[in-house]
Order: structure tokens, then sequence, then C-alpha cells
């Protein structure tokens, strides 16, 4: 059992408990974190509580989170968008909601529960049998193109080049507000927040080395920029937190940005729309795109 001792912060006063739980633990879904109330073991000042209970300033806040159990990955018969695939490789154009991995909250419904169908025991198994295949993430709410591998020999290939930052990988962004210069880039570590452990954060203390490259591809009359973004490391959240570091938070980003967004939108407005590496067997520099989302396009149409 894993315990969590909260002290409510200001600016979850007045808010419901368990939405500002499901923000805090992001790697745990809404279903999930109403299993934890249902069980009875989320306690305000010692005392069982509804979801709906509404947070007040000094709310002492006391989370079990049980053990995980042993459970095998389902496949699932899950659609998934292929760009592309050889005896290698598998090219995915991930949709907006999906979790790559099985995790607390997420054992099914995931990248790799759909992958499991799809192509059986035919993946890498480095990372281990809960993300066979998988080299890399993108975040639930982000979209785009990763990549996945068939075999060992592959993901090592990939993986060396990830931590070589060789990989070339550039994403799609809308920001709030007029990024003055027309490129710059934004070099601060990146570690977890000292305030919240669920958060990232520029941490100079203990963060590792982060570097992210941005252009501007257009403006908006000075409420909004639509970016592309390089990365030169891949941290957690990188990119969210550096543009929200330098005062531009990703338009739909509730975590890092404003809790309160002028559109219906489900998470950031982030994807990765590129994904470049020299071929495991070839040799031979390889680059996959992934169009932008239809709720990208509408966002994009709705602010020219």
């Amino acid at each position: 059992m894993e315990e969590y001792n909260l002290e409510s912060s200001e600016e979850w006063t007045d808010r419901r408990l368990d939405k500002v739980l499901s923000e805090y633990f992001d790697g745990y879904s809404r279903s999930f974190i109403k299993k934890l109330f249902d069980d009875g073991l989320i306690l305000v000042n010692s005392k069982a509580v509804k979801p709906s209970y509404k947070v007040r300033a000094g709310d002492m806040i006391d989370i079990s989170v049980p053990d995980p159990v042993s459970i095998d990955i389902v496949p699932e018969d899950i659609p998934l968008d292929i760009i592309y695939e050889d005896d290698d490789v598998i090219l995915v154009n991930k949709p907006k909601g999906m979790v790559v991995h099985p995790a607390p909250g997420h054992y099914s419904g995931t990248l790799v529960n759909g992958l499991m169908y799809h192509f059986g025991s035919s993946l890498s198994g480095i990372n281990g049998e809960f993300r066979p295949g998988i080299v890399h993430r993108i975040d639930m709410d982000t979209t785009g193109v990763l990549v996945v591998c068939k075999n060992d020999n592959a993901h090592r290939a990939l993986s060396e080049q990830l931590h070589e930052h060789s990989i070339t990988r550039k994403y799609y962004a809308i920001v709030y507000g007029n990024i003055s210069s027309d490129e710059g880039t934004v070099d601060a570590p990146i570690g977890r927040s000292p305030k919240d452990r669920k958060k990232m954060a520029i941490n100079n203390r203990n963060g590792r080395r982060a570097v992210t490259h941005y252009r501007v591809l257009e403006r908006f009359g000075g409420r909004y920029t639509y970016i592309e973004c390089q990365l030169e490391t891949g941290r957690t959240h990188q990119i969210r937190v550096h543009m929200a570091s330098i005062g531009h938070p990703i338009l739909g980003d509730e975590v890092y940005g404003p809790k309160k967004c002028p559109f219906k939108l489900q998470g950031q407005t982030l994807h990765a729309g590129v994904l470049g590496f020299i071929h495991p067997s070839t040799g031979e520099y390889v680059e996959f795109k992934a169009e932008l989302p239809e709720y990208f396009k509408a966002v994009l149409e709705k602010l020219k």
C-alpha cells in the first residue's frame, strides 16, 4: 500500500476533490480514483468523503493506493493508425486520449493492448511485459507519431539514438500569447516539482538538462501563437514545462497553464508531427510524419 498525505493548496479551494486528484495523479484514470473513494481509501481530515467534496483551505487529504496486482495484458482489437511497418519497426499515429502502456488505472484501451492484438509476440521485450516494443512515450492527450520496435536489436539501436539525442522529433503546438521572437531556445533543467510530485518543473538543483528549440509558424492577433518545437532532449512533459516557463503555456494544458480554456479541448494542443532516425537495419536516415488531427486543425481555423 502506498500512502500520500497532502495539504490542500490555495488553488484547490472550492474545487471538487475527484477533479483535483485526477490532475494531481495524472497517471491514474478517473475510474481508478473513483474506486479509491468507493473503497474508503481517500480521507479528508481523517473522514471518508464523496468524490464531489469541495476542498477547503487547510484540508489534510490522505490517499492510500493499493499495491499493483500482477495482471496479464489482454490483447484488444483497437484500431491503430499505422504510418509504416517493416520487419524492425512500426510507426503509429497515436490518437488523443490514448495511454501508451498499461499503468495503474489504465490496464485496458492502451496502445500496447492494441499492439498485442495486431502484432502478437512480434514485439521487442527489452522494456518488459508491460511495455513490449515501446521505445519512447508521448502523453495521453498528446497526439502524433511514435516508433515501436519488433525486435531487441532494433530496440537497442533506437534507444541508443535517443540517448545520443540524434533522433529528430518535431512537435506542433498552439501557445498562449504572442512570442516576441521568431525563434528561440529554452535550455533549462527539468525535474520533479518540489511542491507537487505529480508535476515536472524547472529544477536547477535536481533536474536534468533539457533543451527545446522553437520557431513561430503563425501568430493570431497577439493572443495565441502556432509554433514548431524540436526536442534536443526528451524529458517528461518537456515542451509543456518549457513553454510555460517562458510565459507561453500550451493551449488546453490545465496542468501547466490556465485552468479554464476558451475552447472545448481534452488536454493540450500538442502534436508529435515528425519523427526521424537512422534505420536499425539499412543504416539510412528515415523520417515519418503524422498529419495534424482534425480537432487541432479546427482550432487553428477558429483562430484565423
